[in-house]
């Protein structure tokens, strides 16, 4: 099946429907997704900050460990929630420029917070000490991919 056709299947399935015909599945969702983004967008902002140096009395791995579940959850409501509301407008929002903009945003955020954990992970109890640059910068492209994720995702509605 083509990407239209499977666009045009999700919309026109009964879940789709559901979404857009029961009276608060739709508003539940949209709350949902905006608790995920606050749980998601809230931790990682914190961690970036810390880790860009903000607040060093408290350890870095003690902060990463209090917040990186938080995200999880965040992510994890955000995916659920996010899917449910594409499914009942699929085709128009395929082509919504902030839409395409929200998810290249957030593969690309993803994609940098699963390296940044590889590269970096063993070595948070000397950032404050001596903090690598590439590992700082990744840190900043990070605030700036969760911003704007959040930022297309407002927009979607507007273009």
């Amino acid at each position: 099946m083509e990407p239209a056709g499977w666009l045009a299947a999700l919309e026109a399935s009964a879940f789709a429907a559901w979404m857009r015909g029961a009276g608060s599945a739709y508003a539940v969702a949209n709350l949902v997704h905006l608790l995920g983004l606050t749980l998601l967008l809230g931790s990682m902002l914190m961690l970036d900050l810390r880790l860009l140096g903000l607040g060093r009395r408290l350890p870095l791995p003690e902060v990463s460990r209090l917040l990186t579940p938080f995200a999880g959850v965040g992510l994890a409501l955000q995916a659920g929630s996010g899917f449910a509301l594409f499914a009942a407008d699929a085709v128009p929002l395929s082509g919504n420029g902030a839409f395409r903009i929200k998810l290249a945003a957030i593969a690309l955020a993803l994609a940098n917070a699963v390296l940044f954990r590889i590269r970096w992970s063993d070595s948070l109890v000397s950032w404050d000490v001596s903090p690598p640059l590439a590992g700082r910068i990744q840190a900043a492209l990070s605030l700036a991919l969760w911003l704007s994720v959040a930022a297309a995702g407002r927009l979607i509605a507007y273009t």
